[in-house]
């Protein structure tokens, strides 16, 4: 305890400290709190068991309302309230990052982990090392709209590196797997064409009744027109993402297996969450 009191103002630190803080068995009370108690232990409680807590507390001594006790309580039942509404925010005040490290955003119709997501990761699996009685759920979502013309374009791209990859083929070369393929800006007309004329959908045709040969733009319109885009594959894509959120936090190997869930997605588009994309896997502490 750290107390000044000049001219009956109060300034104070108060610095708590808890070993080995457990639980006993749960009493049945009407006065016992609903609030959860156990997440907030596991938010603040490091991996040496130690909880570690400044409440600072000031006040005029002579006000009869004031009450040092009350306002320690006080910011101790914040915190359980905090724990309760918004645990990544109080897990952010520690690690840095607050709330956005809730959610995990994707690029439109992909599965992949950009730079920016992984960063945040890093954070959440720091995070998870130093409060390691924290568990979390990993759900996958989509946006049935943006996502839906993603795909489309991601399966447009596959289908023209599968026409590099037969030119490979019979090169002898060696086959990396198709979404290792580069095609460059010289290359892609070409293997666009090729791609153009295995597909089975109608093509414009002239007077003789051959396909005629159209430029890239048109070529890749009608690609992506006659593409289909299911409930299954955003469902698959959903699945994918929060797979590859969860193999990123066990490649870490300070993350134990059995603290990271896959949660199976009940509804494909996530809740709004304000400044969040819909192409996003949810966090979600316990």
């Amino acid at each position: 305890l750290e107390y000044l009191i000049v001219k009956n103002k109060l300034d104070s630190k108060n610095s708590l400290f808890m070993d080995q803080f457990t639980f006993g068995d749960r009493v049945e009370s009407p006065q016992a709190t609903k609030l959860p108690v156990r997440l907030v232990v596991a938010l603040l409680k490091d991996r040496n068991g130690r909880i570690n807590l400044d409440i600072p507390v000031s006040g005029d001594i002579h006000d009869p309302k004031f009450s040092i006790g009350g306002v320690i309580w006080q910011v101790i039942k914040n915190l359980l309230v905090k724990a309760a509404t918004s645990p990544f925010a109080l897990l952010g005040a520690i690690f840095g990052g607050g709330e956005q490290l809730s959610y995990i955003e994707f690029d439109d119709g992909t599965s992949t982990l950009p730079a920016s997501s992984q960063k945040k990761l890093d954070t959440v699996v720091k995070a998870l090392y130093e409060r390691p009685n924290l568990k979390m759920d990993i759900e996958g979502h989509t946006d049935p709209e943006k996502d839906r013309e993603g795909l489309k374009r991601y399966l447009l791209a596959r289908k023209v590196k599968a026409q590099k990859l037969k030119d490979l083929a019979k090169k002898g070369m060696a086959v990396p797997s198709l979404d290792a393929i580069t095609v460059t800006d010289k290359e892609y007309p070409e293997y666009l064409k090729r791609a153009y004329s295995e597909e089975k959908f109608p093509k414009p045709r002239n007077f003789i009744g051959i396909a005629k040969s159209l430029p890239v733009p048109e070529m890749e319109k009608l690609m992506l027109a006659n593409t289909k885009v299911t409930e299954e594959d955003l469902r698959a894509l959903a699945s994918q993402r929060a797979m590859a959120v969860k193999d990123y936090i066990l490649k870490s190997k300070q993350v134990e297996p059995g603290r990271v869930f896959l949660v199976e997605t009940g509804s494909l588009e996530p809740q709004k969450k304000e400044q969040a994309k819909k192409s996003r896997v949810d966090l979600v502490l316990k």
